[in-house]
């Protein structure tokens, strides 16, 4: 069992939402899961109240060149990526969607595989903020929530995994047999429970965060 994280500290927080993009999460989109797409409500009031509670919010954002320049093996896994019709940066597809707009000064991290800690300052950021705790939200699940808690971990941060702010989509048959979205979800809170995170509702962690008094009050 890992670490449990009973009480968490505003002051050395930050929620990371992770590429709640217009491409991930608008109608018709290519990359859409309807699962992330169905939270976004949930999301945005989780997102309100940890602001009036004083934690920071980090936004990511997956991009590539158009030119393919910072592509890697991208366009070999994802057809909407190689063929230039998804997630290119500067498109109206790689904004944060609308219900989830980062509110004035906060950031967006761009960044170009699934861990927003690789190749880029996320962990400058958080350092200099003396951030000790993230919290997870976003999609999909399995791979860029997943990617970033794991690199979070490795990097010495606590993490607490938002059971009921992530979603993902279908999975085809691959050779391994076809797996619902709710199923990926699934499978992915346990490992990470078991191996990386504090995966809980966010409920619970808004009853978690610590007053400015120190007390610990329900959300």
């Amino acid at each position: 069992m890992p670490y449990q994280c009973d009480i968490i500290d505003p002051a050395r927080t930050v929620m990371i939402v992770v590429d709640m993009q217009n491409d991930f999460v608008a109608d018709g989109a290519k990359l859409r899961s309807a699962q992330a797409a169905a939270m976004v409500p949930r999301l945005a009031q989780t997102l309100k109240t940890c602001r009036d509670k004083g934690i920071r919010v980090i936004y990511t954002a997956h991009v590539h060149r158009r030119d393919g320049s910072d592509m890697g093996l991208y366009d070999d896994l994802y057809s909407p990526i190689a063929d230039r019709s998804s997630l290119v940066d500067g498109s109206e597809g790689v904004e944060i969607f609308n219900d989830l707009a980062p509110a004035p000064g906060e950031h967006v991290i761009k960044k170009h595989r699934y861990s927003a800690f690789f190749s880029t300052d996320l962990d400058l950021i958080l350092r200099e903020w003396g951030i000790t705790t993230v919290i997870i939200s976003g999609t999909t699940t399995e791979n860029c929530c997943h990617a970033t808690a794991r690199d979070a971990m490795f990097h010495n941060y606590r993490v607490v995994f938002l059971s009921d702010a992530t979603g993902t989509f279908d999975y085809p048959d691959v050779g391994q047999g076809a797996m619902s979205a709710e199923q990926v979800h699934r499978a992915t809170l346990t490992i990470l429970a078991f191996s990386t995170a504090h995966v809980m509702m966010a409920a619970e962690m808004l009853a978690r965060v610590k007053a400015k008094d120190g007390a610990v009050k329900a959300a």
